[in-house]
């Protein structure tokens, strides 16, 4: 009689994982904390996306960078990101490939009712732990705006927020502007 195999030692289930959610059809997916998650904005959480990377494009497009919500690996964790913007230099979008927090100068997340909590607790650590330099959360749940920098290992050190829709938010170096939320106010 033959017994199954053992892969006990030999599979890495992190690797499998992390490749399995990039090759799923259809839906895009992330993986939090383990938990794999489909990405499905609707249309007014795309709408403030869209309302903050307009703001961004022209210094985005001065710096020679690129600004979409492509893959971020967080390596050593079962944490596989896909944020609502980032911006990135561009020759570190060539490829295809995911990219690490720290390879970002700014990473955007919007909050729905169902993923306020990992926006506003899981990924702003994770960001943190992994340093991304710059985390704007975009809070439509609580109509605040929270720029997050001077990351470590224990979370982010310096917070700007949370401010009530329809202010005015520097963003820091190398972004130098005011970014204007009075569009993100609901109607």
């Amino acid at each position: 009689m033959t017994s199954a195999p053992d892969y006990s030692h030999g599979i890495d289930s992190e690797r499998a994982l992390k490749y399995a959610v990039q090759h799923i059809r259809g839906d895009r997916v992330q993986i939090i904390e383990g938990i794999i998650e489909p990405v499905s904005p609707t249309w007014d959480h795309e709408r403030a996306a869209r309302l903050v990377r307009r703001q961004l494009e022209d210094r985005v497009d001065e710096l020679g960078c690129v600004e979409g919500s492509g893959n971020l690996d967080l390596p050593g964790s079962s944490n596989w990101y896909v944020p609502d913007l980032a911006v990135v230099p561009e020759e570190l979008a060539k490829g295809g490939r995911a990219l690490l927090p720290d390879q970002t100068l700014l990473i955007v997340e919007v909050t729905s009712e169902s993923n306020a909590e990992t926006d506003r607790v899981v990924k702003r650590r994770r960001y943190a732990e992994y340093r991304a330099p710059l985390y704007l959360l975009v809070d439509r749940v609580e109509g605040s705006i929270t720029l997050f920098s001077e990351p470590g290992h224990l979370g982010y050190t310096r917070a700007d927020g949370p401010h009530p829709f329809g202010t005015t938010l520097h963003i820091p170096a190398p972004f130098d502007l005011n970014l204007d939320t009075t569009g993100l106010i609901p109607t």
